[in-house]
């Protein structure tokens, strides 16, 4: 195994293992996310949600429960000196922002696991499109990794941390959030799930996906150094 490779695996092992020791995102995330859908529940006063409305509540929960892992994302190599170890170690530096980005990615899946079916409970009267929403979750799960992790970098080193990475990721996620939603509106129906413009959707977050994982590969060397 190369030695980038090799990182790639500690740094990842590392932080799963802090989340699991200390629970500080995931469970924040998802009582986040419960929260809200009790809100939204009680507060659009509908036993049954379908097509742009149910899509709509789905990821904007999603999102602002993904801000608060995309925070802390960092936060640990802040406080232990892991950016300094990361400059020292003879081992191309981009291998911390994949290994955050593949530990962002295991979190948002780990919070959709719970809160996606308690969603369905909720609003759902069918549940048949949940099969082909792991697509749309898995592609937008990248996406919001590879901007939320180089957010993050950007953001760790300031005061204004918990407001700078909302008030940079919501604009930059706009695109991504409009696919999603336009992918898993005819998913979620009256009636069943459709497909029109699904793949067309499904390309876009592929694309955006593309985009921001080779950008954050090509600045996140700069922004370590400063």
């Amino acid at each position: 195994m190369t030695p980038s490779r090799t990182a790639f695996a500690a740094i990842l092992a590392k932080d799963l293992r802090s989340e699991l020791r200390t629970l500080q995102s995931l469970p924040a995330m998802a009582l986040f996310a419960v929260t809200t859908f009790v809100v939204f529940r009680f507060g659009l006063d509908r036993t049954s949600l379908s097509g742009s409305l149910a899509s709509g509540v789905l990821w904007a929960t999603l999102l602002f429960a993904a801000v608060l892992g995309i925070n802390r994302l960092f936060v640990s190599e802040r406080e232990e000196g892991g950016f300094d170890a990361i400059r020292l170690a003879p081992i191309d530096r981009t291998v911390l922002f994949a290994a955050k980005a593949a530990a962002l990615v295991i979190y948002l899946a780990a919070l959709e696991l719970v809160t996606v079916p308690i969603f369905a409970i909720f609003f759902l009267e069918d549940a048949a499109g949940l099969g082909p929403l792991v697509a749309v979750l898995l592609l937008a799960d990248l996406g919001l990794a590879a901007t939320g992790t180089l957010i993050s970098s950007m953001a760790v080193n300031s005061r204004a941390r918990d407001l700078l990475v909302p008030l940079v990721l919501l604009p930059l996620s706009i695109p991504l959030m409009i696919a999603a939603t336009g992918a898993t509106e005819p998913l979620l129906s009256l009636g069943g799930p459709s497909y029109d413009r699904f793949g067309t959707w499904l390309m876009v977050l592929g694309l955006y996906d593309l985009i921001f994982g080779l950008v954050g590969y090509a600045v996140f060397d700069f922004l370590l150094e400063d």
